[in-house]
């Protein structure tokens, strides 16, 4: 499990290296409601992708590796691992001029994209945090089934931001 000290211990890590990430995902959603809701099996992290060498050389520094058995796996995203169980789930984004960011979806060149406006700051454990936006988060959580993790964290933005879902 990711507990949140181990979430300000990354991101730290990265940033002192050099890295810009943003915390999606259900941490995601905890950074923008600045409290932890939930208990969570992985830490999800957006990241520049020129800047991935160095990424993937501070995180096996600290007994991190890639896992080579997730699927879908790269280009979309990839997997590292910590001895102890803990598990980063890695995305990596290609900046725009505009600071837009798309992110591959699959080997067809297909991709995600992240408009300017889906980067923001929350906070966990009273650390500021960039992370995705709630108009981001929202979006990533439609055009599937949903499971209760899901359903869990967009009652979370309802609830502080009163916004409306689609579950």
């Amino acid at each position: 499990m990711f507990e949140a000290r181990d979430v300000i211990e990354v991101i730290g890590l990265l940033r002192d290296g050099g890295c810009r990430v943003w915390v999606g995902g259900g941490w995601g959603i905890d950074a923008l409601v600045g409290e932890v809701t939930r208990p969570h099996r992985d830490l999800d992290l957006m990241h520049d992708a020129t800047q991935e060498p160095t990424l993937i050389e501070i995180l096996e520094n600290t007994g991190f590796a890639e896992r080579h058995d997730i699927v879908p796996g790269r280009p979309a995203r990839f997997v590292m691992r910590h001895p102890d169980g803990r598990e980063l789930d890695l995305h990596p984004l290609t900046f725009q001029p505009d600071g837009s960011a798309v992110q591959p979806a699959n080997d067809r060149g297909d991709v995600f994209p992240y408009p300017a406006n889906a980067f923001a700051t929350g906070t966990i454990l009273g650390t500021s945090i960039a992370c995705l936006s709630v108009r981001q988060q929202v979006h990533f959580h439609q055009g599937y089934e949903p499971t209760d993790r899901d359903r869990h964290d967009m009652a979370q933005l309802r609830r502080i931001y009163g916004i409306a879902t689609h579950f």
